[in-house]
């Protein structure tokens, strides 16, 4: 992982290209099957660097709160606190912090429960290859049946057949499914990432290291990278103003120890109760707005059911 950029910190189960650690199912032999996820190179070329980011977001807390004319009394550490804080109650409140994708998994004989990486917080789907219960990446995958009703039916319906026929057969499809174990019931578990299969695997086909396993395709929801919600133009200013009032009342805190500093005229007051009000007031507006979708999260939809 040598050549990885110096601004991703996290590679669990990514290569070095940042792609998940999967294994291909392309055959070069045949030329058959899906390659691995793709991923764009210059991506992290094209985005700002998250340390540079958030030295934007230190300089905009200290000078709103007046760094060049008083003292700021916050360290590093308050500020880093600050922002640390901000992307987890995003990612715990917005709909925006995740974003679909899909992955492989290599399912092995035997195996039940699988430990998915750390940042992947709910899977929605597992897409088997085939129809029943005898899948893998042999020719047993191509179904002649399928593919006649594709060309009598779709390529050649202003002819013989028609949609309703085809719709007809993919029905026909998803029972077989459902009765052959085309479906597969998992349970998921977003603490431990653990993906646990209802049923055991007896055989399939071949993986690229020459064990038995069958590759299955994971519909999955995963958070974002801190380099992506940084460089959203919609999300950057919400994690701005929430480390700000994080630290703003980190600071109150410490000047609320002391009333008054003493002085010539009778002392300076701080402001340490003005500066916590102000923050709750600001982590109350920014919480609403997360409510109103201003960051770019999608909004709630019709649920029939």
């Amino acid at each position: 992982m040598s050549d990885l950029p110096a601004n991703v910190s996290a590679t669990t189960g990514l290569t070095a290209n940042l792609s998940l650690t999967t294994e291909s199912l392309f055959n070069p032999a045949t030329g058959t099957g899906a390659g691995r996820i793709a991923f764009d190179a210059n991506l992290q070329a094209q985005l700002t660097t998250v340390q540079s980011l958030q030295n934007d977001i230190i300089d905009y807390i200290r000078l709103r709160l007046g760094y060049g004319m008083i003292d700021v009394e916050a360290d590093k550490e308050h500020f880093d606190m600050g922002i640390k804080q901000a992307l987890i109650r995003y990612r715990q409140k917005s709909s925006n912090s995740v974003e679909e994708s899909y992955a492989f998994l290599d399912i092995h004989p035997e195996t039940q429960e699988y430990i998915l990486p750390s940042y992947i917080m709910d899977v929605k789907q597992v897409f088997r290859r085939g129809i029943g219960s005898v899948t893998g990446t042999t020719a047993s995958q191509f179904e002649p049946f399928a593919s006649g009703y594709l060309n009598t039916y779709m390529l050649v319906a202003g002819r013989v057949g028609g949609l309703t026929n085809y719709e007809l057969f993919v029905d026909y499809q998803k029972l077989a499914m459902r009765m052959f174990g085309g479906f597969m019931n998992f349970t998921w578990n977003k603490v431990t990432k653990k993906l646990t299969l209802v049923r055991k695997q007896p055989f399939g086909g071949t993986s690229p290291n020459n064990e038995v396993s069958e590759s299955v395709l994971l519909w999955v929801y995963n958070y974002k990278p801190d380099i992506m919600l940084l460089n959203d133009p919609q999300v950057f200013p919400w994690i701005q103003d929430y480390a700000y009032a994080l630290t703003s009342m980190s600071i109150g805190q410490a000047r609320e120890k002391f009333a008054s500093i003493a002085g010539p005229q009778g002392g300076t007051s701080l402001n340490g109760t003005a500066l916590k009000q102000e923050g709750q007031a600001l982590l109350d507006k920014l919480d609403e707005e997360i409510k109103n979708y201003v960051d770019g999260g999608q909004p709630l939809t019709w649920i029939m059911g």
